[in-house]
């Protein structure tokens, strides 16, 4: 499948590890520059870098907060200067936070809107006008399992925000070429949920009885970007293996 790809450029944030590093790569692989984004992960991300850059594709990477608006502009003008152009963005970056709500300081949940509906809001106020003067644009954002099951008001609550954001975006900016839509991962095994492997742990209402893998919500986000996903927007795509439907 020719998906486009080839030269485009690829912001992603969160991605030193998990589903944000197997995005890299397979962004890589379909022959997108990419600018890579932590905010701690330094060392794993550089490496995250050399790899992409062995798949013959140039990478910048850069240790940022999604919420500080300044430092995300300022990456996103040093994206441009590198790769004088700029369409993907996929919003990966997350807070997971799991305190009950009412163990939760007022910090915490300051900081899961920062990270979880802000940091995405930064990432697409700084690249829209460059989509919209490019007449082009792909934006990716994630969503999850707790808006529709309900776990944890403060998750539920930007998680589903981000699918209504992807939404209000699909119908500003389509006119100008640009798509936005989201991804609901279920369960994935990735590096920091390892407990969670054990399959009593899956819940029996769960059409296929495993974990979800990083590089199936990678694909994913590729196909989003891709020319073949060029007339979808504003869609939540949900990627559970049947533990919930809408």
């Amino acid at each position: 499948m020719k998906t486009g790809l080839t030269g485009r450029t690829v912001i992603i944030t969160g991605a030193a590890r998990n589903i944000g590093r197997e995005t890299a790569l397979q962004f890589a692989e379909e022959g997108a520059n990419l600018a890579l984004l932590t905010r701690s992960s330094q060392e794993r991300l550089e490496a995250v870098a050399s790899a992409v850059r062995q798949r013959g594709v140039k990478a910048i990477t850069g240790v940022v907060d999604v919420t500080d608006g300044e430092a995300v502009d300022a990456f996103v003008n040093r994206t441009l200067a590198e790769f004088g152009r700029l369409d993907v963005l996929v919003n990966n970056a997350v807070y997971r936070g799991e305190s009950g709500f009412l163990e939760q300081s007022p910090q915490e949940w300051q900081r899961n809107i920062g990270v979880n509906l802000n940091g995405p809001a930064n990432l697409c106020r700084a690249v829209l006008p460059h989509m919209i003067e490019a007449g082009f644009g792909r934006i990716i954002n994630y969503s999850g399992i707790a808006p529709f099951l309900g776990h944890g008001p403060a998750k539920a609550m930007v998680k589903l925000g981000i699918v209504g954001f992807t939404r209000g975006l699909a119908s500003e900016f389509g006119h100008a070429n640009i798509t936005a839509n989201c991804i609901g991962p279920g369960m994935i095994d990735v590096e920091r949920d390892s407990w969670q492997r054990d399959k009593s742990k899956i819940s029996p209402e769960q059409a296929i009885p495993r974990h979800g893998r990083p590089e199936e919500i990678a694909s994913l986000a590729v196909y989003l970007a891709s020319d073949q996903a060029a007339f979808i927007t504003g869609q939540c795509y949900l990627a559970n293996g049947g533990r919930y439907y809408l």
